[in-house]
């Protein structure tokens, strides 16, 4: 009997050990839910880390990866032996991350007038091949979707007389990933007709090439085209290559959308009587980049004519290289062209160059800052031509009318406006990024993270070449990657744990982390209530975390020097009750911003002359030492 009983202690302890344990995990996991999932890890590594009684923010935890600890632990096997991609929907799926979806299958006959309604992800190859007459119509196609993804290569090849009507199309959505390769290729007639597409969307990606290629008396129409749109690209590829008559109509295209790229790549090339007409492009924008390569190269009797291009714009980046070079009677017409403010850059390089004596180019009403090189000086006129001092009063006098349309009232103010009673506008803070949730850290620090390696992580994620996806993986690895500026200390994070490091390397461990509470007074007046500054109000130490667009839930954190960090009760301004617990942090040394930095233009001042203050936005956060 003694002899069992020896046997039996070591067992014994090792179930009071297990079982005390299991208790300690219980303690900090959330009720209902496994010891050993990541939120669970994540519970206990806040507390051995950070230290302090404080309450964790169910805000960042809510944040935490969802995957149950069987599935952690499966996906981190995969990841370990790069074969996450083998289970991808799974694992996007199970882990919310941000993955594109696959397009469905090819739709490629139809014997009818097609209306497509309520449709999206959609594969439309070979669709409308060789259709006489008819229309198909999408109407509100793949409205108010979060990733839509569609396809549409060689439609209406070889149509006759066909039309294809895209309204409201793909509106309202978040990152908008469209393609159109070979479309109405060979076509003759008809006509193709863009009016509301991709507007109000965050981040439009869409990628016109070789569209109508070869085609005959086709018209193109873009109206209302990513209007409000911001941070995105389109890209125009031998659009129109070798056609014959095409008229096409970029009206209200890019129109208040903010920092629109759009590329024009052998546009028109090699085309017979091609007429393109671009009115209100890119007006009342924000830093639009257009860049016009070998547009119209080599074509016969074009007309091109920019009405009302980049007006009113802020900044903005423009580049022609070899524009109609070696065309044959072309006509191009700049009206109101450039006239923006903070001024921008032209680049005309090989402008309108051959030997064809029948070319005319005209400026008319032409902004600042412009570089000609190698254009054919003796065919290019200027009428109205403005200059630098001008163009700076202009700027000044309409500046206070139109910031509404860059600078939304209330994303900057003084510090003066943090006292109670102040009645401010408050800005529209809803978070428009992807849901996304972070990653264990136990997959995390599995997968590459770094441009040297960017082709591991587009075959993880299965990203096409020249995708939405690859550029917003690209922008975002060169935004972690990049060197700090002056006093900062930066890291981006893809795991609390990350972040939880990060802090406290910066703050020590007495931390605590804050954000807006809700999103009540978002655009709308509000009145300042109880006011209290961290810190006693004194400069202090903080850590700011601002979302970047990823595949999994990454912040780009970063600690500033000189900045003082209030939180405040936020009223309704007419019943006085009390409607939301706000955020902010005032940047007291802004002398190394950008003078074309929103705030200046905002708050009339330029860097080092003025704080400047803002909200924490949803789902943003600042760290500071806990009062």
């Amino acid at each position: 009997m003694q002899q069992k009983l020896s046997h039996m202690i070591p067992l014994l302890f090792l179930f009071i050990f297990f079982s005390s344990l299991t208790v300690g995990f219980a303690r900090d996991a959330v009720a209902g839910e496994s010891p050993f999932t990541p939120k669970a890890y994540l519970l206990r590594y806040w507390t051995k880390e950070i230290h302090n009684n404080l309450p964790k923010s169910s805000f960042l935890l809510s944040k935490a990866s969802p995957l149950t600890a069987v599935e952690s632990a499966a996906f981190a096997k995969l990841a370990a032996q790069n074969a996450l991609s083998t289970r991808l929907p799974e694992f996007c799926s199970s882990a919310q991350l941000l993955c594109f979806p696959e397009v469905g299958p090819s739709l490629e006959k139809h014997d009818k007038d097609a209306n497509f309604v309520v449709y999206q992800e959609q594969n439309f190859t070979n669709y409308g091949t060789g259709r006489v007459d008819g229309v198909d119509s999408f109407k509100n196609y793949s409205e108010s979707d979060n990733l839509p993804i569609n396809s549409f290569r060689r439609y209406s090849r070889g149509a006759l007389d066909h039309n294809d009507n895209f309204i409201s199309y793909a509106t309202s959505g978040n990152v908008v990933d469209q393609s159109f390769n070979t479309y109405a290729t060979t076509a003759g007639f008809g006509a193709g007709q863009f009016k509301k597409y991709a507007g109000d969307v965050n981040v439009p990606n869409l990628r016109f090439t070789s569209y109508s290629d070869h085609a005959n008396g086709r018209s193109h129409s873009f109206s209302s085209y990513t209007e409000n749109g911001n941070a995105g690209q389109q890209s125009f590829t031998n659009y129109g290559k070798h056609g014959n008559e095409i008229p096409n109509e970029f009206n209200s295209y890019g129109t208040d959308s903010n920092v629109i790229g759009s590329d024009f790549s052998n546009y028109g090339e090699d085309s017979n009587l091609a007429n393109d007409t671009f009115t209100n492009y890119g007006v009342d924008q924000n830093n639009p980049k257009n860049n016009f390569k070998n547009y119209g190269e080599d074509g016969n009797g074009a007309t091109e004519s920019f009405s009302n291009y980049r007006l009113r714009s802020n900044v903005g980046d423009d580049s022609f290289q070899n524009y109609a070079k070696s065309s044959n009677g072309a006509e191009v017409d700049f009206t109101n062209y450039g006239k923006s403010f903070n001024e921008g850059t032209d680049k005309f390089t090989g402008y309108g160059k051959g030997e064809d004596e029948q070319q005319r180019i005209g400026f008319k009403g032409y902004g600042v800052n412009n570089t000609f090189k190698e254009y054919a000086k003796e065919r290019v006129t200027f009428k109205s031509y403005t200059n630098r001092s001008s163009a700076n009063s202009a700027s000044m006098a309409l500046s206070g009318s139109l910031v509404k349309k860059w600078v939304q009232p209330g994303k900057f103010f003084r510090e003066s406006k943090l006292k109670k009673g102040t009645v401010m506008p408050m800005p529209d803070i809803k978070d428009k990024m992807p849901q996304r949730s972070f990653l264990p850290r136990s997959i995390l620090s599995k997968l590459p993270f770094s441009t040297s390696k960017v082709s591991e992580l587009k075959q993880i994620f299965k990203v096409d070449d020249n995708s939405t996806m690859e550029k917003l993986i690209l922008d975002t690895l060169k935004e972690c990657e990049g060197a700090p500026s002056q006093g900062e200390t930066k890291r981006c994070v893809g795991s609390v744990e990350d972040m939880i490091d990060f802090v406290t390397s910066v703050l020590g461990r007495n931390v605590a982390v804050r954000t807006t509470e809700n999103l009540n007074g978002s655009n709308s007046n509000v009145m300042v209530g109880s006011v209290k500054g961290i810190n006693g109000g004194k400069v202090t130490q903080s850590v700011s975390c601002h979302q970047s667009l990823f595949p999994y839930l990454l912040y780009y954190c970063h600690s500033v020097p000189k900045v003082r960090v209030y939180e405040a009760d936020i009223l309704d301004s007419n019943s006085k009750a009390k409607i939301n617990h706000g955020v902010a942090i005032c940047h007291l040394d802004t002398s190394s911003w950008s003078p074309s930095h929103g705030a200046f233009f905002a708050l009339g001042s330029t860097p080092g002359k003025i704080e400047v203050c803002h909200w924490i936005f949803q789902n943003d956060m600042t760290w500071t030492i806990a009062d």
